[in-house]
């Protein structure tokens, strides 16, 4: 079973696995720690009931202490199998895997808006919030499982990558790399421009937008668009 105290030690592989170091691992821990205490308070059930037996009582689950359950819910996000294979990973049945991916979530967001982290996700609202003035604009996919409707396969499917996939968009400060503002999720035919245009994205006037492609066209008011071009192939020399 992967547990956090094996993988503590190791930068490269908390990273690998959580797309954390340690250190930010445990600041970002402190803060999912009270957010999970204040949802779901230690002396109460999971019905919301008041606990009979003291707390820290009875055996301890697959997921007992805070960080494990950080490290569970990390984990899935950044690597996003199947949850079999989670199961696997963390002595759970699938059911269980499901059970604690809904209770940990709203956890963690919490956290990430107790920390400031959450990224902007109006598009109207985005020029308020007050974003770097170099920024960069792109699309990300993640992929997923085949869906087994024919017409749903079709729109999840990625014909550049060969996948199907979800997509969404995500703009970043040039210096920080912070993700400033997220989009919805779009199925993964959907053009990076075309949900960026969806979406209504404003910016203040003068930033300087950094894109690639993908958002050929994209020119959206008040900014200063730069889009990186490919060199020009060698041509083949014919030797003799």
């Amino acid at each position: 079973m992967l547990t956090y105290a094996e993988i503590r030690g190791d930068r490269r592989k908390c990273l690998s696995l959580t797309s954390l170091t340690p250190l930010e691992f445990e600041h970002l821990l402190a803060a999912f720690a009270r957010a999970y205490e204040r949802l779901h308070p230690a002396g109460r059930t999971a019905a919301g009931r008041p606990r009979l037996r003291r707390a820290g009582g009875g055996r301890k689950g697959a997921l007992h202490g805070p960080e494990q359950k950080l490290l569970f819910l990390l984990v899935y996000l950044k690597t996003y199998p199947v949850q079999v294979l989670m199961a696997e990973l963390f002595g759970l049945s699938q059911p269980g895997v499901n059970y604690w991916l809904g209770r940990l979530l709203p956890a963690l967001r919490d956290a990430l808006d107790e920390l400031g982290a959450l990224p902007e996700r109006e598009g109207q609202a985005f020029a308020r919030a007050k974003p770097s003035p170099r920024l960069i604009i792109d699309g990300t996919e993640r992929r997923r499982q085949r869906p087994k409707n024919p017409e749903k396969q079709a729109a999840h499917y990625s014909g550049r990558k060969k996948t199907h996939c979800d997509k969404n968009v995500v703009v970043a400060e040039v210096g920080s790399k912070r993700i400033d503002y997220l989009s919805g999720s779009y199925a993964g035919r959907v053009a990076d421009k075309s949900i960026a245009d969806r979406e209504g994205l404003t910016y203040p006037r003068g930033t300087v937008l950094y894109k690639d492609s993908g958002f050929q066209g994209y020119e959206p008011a008040g900014t200063k668009t730069r889009q990186a071009k490919k060199k020009a192939g060698r041509g083949r020399v014919n030797g003799g």
